[in-house]
């Protein structure tokens, strides 16, 4: 059996850095995030606010859009973020509120 996945970003903020990555479950990876229970190069830096997410029916799908994110620059990055969530904080506290409901 095939199982869906989610590409997300996170953040530290709106000038801050950015890391993206794949996970089979959301709400457990932002749960993570919030919680600073990321080890490594997250928790260094405190990046917990979800700006941006991606769902894909594949897993193997997600994983390649990942990939390719990686190789982008930071401008190329922030151009897909922001057209969607330009205030930055308004996905992740939707994202919350729309959990713990």
């Amino acid at each position: 059996m095939r199982y869906g996945g989610h590409v997300h970003t996170f953040a530290t903020g709106r000038a801050g850095t950015l890391r993206s990555g794949v996970t089979s479950d959301r709400e457990r990876r932002v749960q993570e995030h919030r919680e600073d229970r990321v080890p490594g190069f997250t928790k260094r830096h405190g990046v917990s606010r979800l700006v941006r997410f991606e769902t894909y029916d594949r897993i193997e799908d997600a994983i390649g859009r990942e990939k390719r994110l990686a190789k982008w620059n930071r401008d190329w990055k922030l151009n897909l973020i922001e057209p969607s969530d330009p205030d930055w904080p308004a996905l992740a506290l939707d994202f919350a509120d729309a959990m713990s409901a």
